[in-house]
């Protein structure tokens, strides 16, 4: 601790202070901690991520280890018994870890493992917002919205307690992670942190009336290919107030997703072509940066991903190397599709609306049609799994 501006001994200048007790939360601690943590796998051998900065990769011969750091939260896993058990003694020496055994829970995220697969699940995470909202005991619904909701209401009051909505919408957020079926929902919810109306805090308390009926929902993960395969999909003009597109894709591994987002256009698409070029330019980022993280993993895709679309004239266009006139106003970033295709990363396919996953999270579906994409998803009730489903 250096001695701070003002207050410095002029006799001993470069004398630090003496703690009397030790300063929990310094904004640099975080970071002092990766710093130290990082250099010392380093030390032994292991890379930095280029995909995930907090993903470190060791490889000797056939002998593969990751570990994964949030903050002081580690996962470890490799394919050699014998050599995780030499690295976790080094770590232990240098370290004050534990380990904790098998994994059974990550920042929240419980997981299950079973014979079906391994399940995903934030039961817990769930309960405690419900306990926050005071919705512990509501009456549970069968979807997060209504498929007609007013977007607007002609009683535009403000919510009162505006701290409580975000509080709220925030840890909706972090439950995402596990339950994609929420995304949408969530993402409209958090469009009004700003200035929340009574109107929005209804519309909450509906998602939360949906997590209460499906607390025993989990993303299930079962043995699969390798190989990627992206939706993407976009409901144009879906806000009748500053009329701009939301965009949502889904990237599997296999059979399992992987990757999912719900998220409002930043500018006003002039047709649905356009808002589907977009979508697929936006899903195409994801799409390349996965396709590096699994080269990392030495799973490297020897075939083009394969991105699914419904829209039949964006695929067109995205094809197309002319630069339409039409186009001319699209920014040009979207445009490296184009590049993308043409390199083979990348291969557009045509996907009826019907069996569209990426349909989630673009809008409000019925009932119905909201639990029949959870299951192309993978999210599951427990009831689900035992029925062998």
């Amino acid at each position: 601790m250096e001695q701070p501006p003002g207050f410095v001994d002029s006799s001993f200048p470069q004398h630090v202070c003496l703690l009397q007790k030790a300063l929990y939360g310094l904004k640099q601690a975080p970071r002092q901690w990766f710093s130290t943590f990082s250099s010392f796998l380093l030390e032994q051998g292991f890379t930095v991520s280029k995909a995930d900065p907090s993903l470190f990769l060791f490889t000797c011969t056939s002998i593969h280890i990751y570990i994964l750091i949030y903050v002081d939260d580690i996962l470890l896993t490799g394919n050699n018994t014998d050599a995780i058990a030499d690295l976790l003694l080094r770590l232990q020496l240098r370290f004050k870890v534990k380990d904790l055994g098998n994994l059974s829970q990550f920042l929240g995220v419980q997981f299950v493992f079973s014979s079906h697969g391994i399940s995903l699940h934030q039961q817990h995470y769930a309960k405690l917002i419900l306990q926050r909202a005071g919705l512990e005991h509501c009456k549970p619904v069968s979807s997060p919205l209504p498929t007609k909701y007013a977007t607007s209401s002609t009683d535009a009051s403000l919510f009162p307690d505006a701290a409580l909505y975000r509080r709220l919408a925030g840890s909706l957020q972090y439950l995402t992670i596990t339950r994609p079926d929420l995304t949408f929902a969530v993402n409209y919810l958090c469009q009004f942190m700003h200035k929340p109306l009574i109107s929005h805090y209804q519309l909450l308390k509906r998602v939360l009336r949906y997590v209460k009926g499906s607390l025993d929902f989990s993303l299930l993960y079962r043995p699969s290919s390798f190989v990627l395969t992206a939706y993407c999909d976009s409901d144009w003009a879906g806000d009748p107030f500053d009329r701009r597109s939301t965009t949502g894709f889904c990237v599997f591994l296999g059979d399992n997703p992987i990757s999912w987002s719900s998220k409002k256009q930043p500018t006003i698409a002039r047709s649905s072509t356009e808002a589907e070029y977009r979508a697929l330019a936006i899903t195409s980022t994801e799409i390349i940066w996965l396709r590096r993280l699994l080269s990392e993993f030495h799973i490297s895709p020897t075939t083009p991903t394969a991105l699914l679309c419904d829209n039949v004239s964006a695929l067109a266009l995205a094809a197309n190397p002319v630069f339409h006139a039409r186009t001319k106003h699209i920014e040009i970033d979207y445009h490296f599709i184009r590049e993308k295709v043409n390199s083979g990363e990348i291969k557009l396919s045509h996907i009826s609306s019907i069996d569209q996953p990426a349909d989630l999270f673009t809008k409000a579906h019925s009932s119905q049609r909201h639990h029949l994409l959870c299951s192309k998803l993978h999210v599951l009730a427990t009831s689900q799994l035992d029925g062998g489903s």
